[in-house]
Order: C-alpha cells, then structure tokens, then sequence
C-alpha cells in the first residue's frame, strides 16, 4: 500500500547537523518529509486511534460517527484536541490554522479535497478506512514512530497466536467455528463480509460460511425470507443499541420462525458486541479492545 524510503543522510552547511528525508508512497502519490512530523492531523478515525495508539496527541481530529464528539475509549487522550469537521467533509480553514506538518487522510474520503489539503501540509493518505495495520504503519512512518508499530505488531501477533492455542483446547466447542458478524439497522439488516471486525474475526481463525466469503464489505437484507443466509455456527451481532427504532427492528427479526432454525440460535452461541470496538473505531486499539472481547465471550483470558 505505501514504502517507506529514507535518503542518505543530507550533511548541513556547516557540516555540525544532519537530517533523514522521509520518503512515503502512499494511496495519493508520494510525499517527502524533511523531518518525522510532530504536528499531526488525523483525518478518519482509524488513524485517529493509531496515532492514540503510537504515543501521539493529534492537533487536530474528526469527529467520531457516535458517541459525539469522540469516542469514549479515547476521551481521555483526546481531551483537549481541536475538531476540524466530519470525517466526510473536514473543514480545511481549521485545519489550515493548526498549521499541521503532516495530514493523515484517507483516498475513499478525502480525494475529493486531497490537492487542497496537500497545499494545507503534505498529506499521506490511505486507500481505505478500515485496515488497522496499514493505517498505524502509515501514521509510524510519517511520524518516525516505526519502532513502536513494530513493537505493537508483535504484541498483537502474539495475541491472536493465545487466542488461537485457547479456543483449540476447549471442549464444548468444535473448531474451527463457522462465524456470522450480522449488524441490524431500523430498516434492514446486514452481514458483514470483508470489513474491519470481518477481517479479524479471519484472522483469529473463524471460517466463513462458503456465501459469505466474498471479498466484497457485505450483503444488505431487507427480506426476512432471507434469515437462512445467515446461518453459522457463531453470531456476533453489533447495533445502534439507543436507537428504538433499530432495536425494534432487531426484535421483528430474531422473533421470526425461521431465526430459531439457525445453528448458531440452536446452540446459544449469539453474542452481541459494542458497535464502536467492533465497526466503528476502525484503529488498532479498537482492534485490541474487540478481540479482548472474543476472549471474554468464550471464558478466556
């Protein structure tokens, strides 16, 4: 997705200093850092939280989708960081007068905007939102932060790697287990495909059901006819739990016959999760925080 390059060692005039250009490709082309960037403004949440996640303060944020106007995981580090707008629609005067060295966006919302943000600060963006790793790799090299992003890949490598050794010695599961990620809405409902929780839950080692392995972010249902669809051995369901209409919604669909017919109802094995950990958040704490969660749902530690 972007390399990371660093020149050879550019000698000042008076021969006593010597600096590192940063070198970034990225989703938007490539952009030099004459200095690992101190000023950041993040520009999707995922980076937002992978700055959190690296040691670093941003000057500058996104508002969070809920939980207005940040995410309460990261009230504490954020407290007193400034808001440049929406995630869909930052607002480049703000942004302007944090006098940022390096913006942090991402192509699928911002290209629009990324030449005006590019005359802001030097802005490296990312293709999408939702690819944790990436994102805090991204953040790491425009910040001189790779030691601690590799530091927090090991960690999680060994977690996932508990996680899989745990769940392969209990005995009242068979696994590996068919898993569901589902997501009710106050018209429809959804399962999710390739997504953010998706491709954790893959790399925890649950399988997919063979229709729901299509590299594509999901399916939209609106008919209960469809219910059978999402047949697997595990749910985890997450919502806008204070929204009624969405929960009256999910009541119309779990009290309908043929919900009661699929395994994962069968055998209680239905979870529901924090839509912010496991949708939401897209950054590695968050990612953390969900398979923190898997843990507890089986008994682990």
């Amino acid at each position: 997705m972007f390399k990371l390059k660093f020149a050879l060692p550019l000698l000042a005039i008076c021969g006593l200093a010597q600096a590192d250009t940063l070198t970034i490709d990225h989703a938007m082309g490539r952009t030099e850092l004459d200095a690992p960037a101190v000023r950041v403004v993040t520009l999707y949440q995922g980076a937002t939280d992978a700055a959190v996640a690296l040691g670093i303060t941003p000057v500058g944020v996104v508002d969070s989708w809920v939980e207005k106007p940040m995410y309460q995981y990261l009230r504490d580090e954020l407290a007193d960081v400034a808001h440049v707008g929406l995630e869909t629609q930052p607002n480049l005067e703000e942004i302007a007068a944090l006098n940022p060295d390096v913006i942090i966006a991402a192509k699928m919302r911002h290209e629009a905007v990324y030449d005006q943000l590019n005359q802001i600060a030097p802005t490296i963006a990312h293709e999408t939102v939702f690819q944790f790793k990436e994102t805090l790799d991204l953040v790491a090299a425009a910040t001189g932060r790779t030691d601690a992003a590799e530091q927090w890949h090991q960690n999680w490598d060994a977690r996932i790697a508990d996680f899989q050794q745990q769940v392969a010695e209990l005995d009242n599961i068979d696994w590996p287990q068919q898993v569901a990620l589902l997501n009710f809405r106050n018209d429809h409902a959804r399962i999710y495909y390739s997504s953010f929780a998706g491709n954790i839950l893959n790399e925890l080692g649950f399988e997919r059901p063979q229709a729901h392995r299509e590299d594509v972010w999901g399916v939209k249902l609106t008919s209960k006819e469809s219910i059978p669809s999402m047949n697997a051995d595990v749910f985890f369901i997450f919502m806008t739990e204070t929204d009624a209409t969405v929960m009256e919604n999910y009541q119309d669909w779990t009290s309908h016959p043929l919900w009661n017919t699929l395994d994962a109802v069968r055998n209680e094995q239905v979870y529901r999760v924090d839509q912010v950990d496991w949708n939401m958040g897209g950054g590695p704490i968050a990612a953390q925080r969900m398979v923190d969660s898997v843990f507890e749902h089986y008994g682990l530690e």
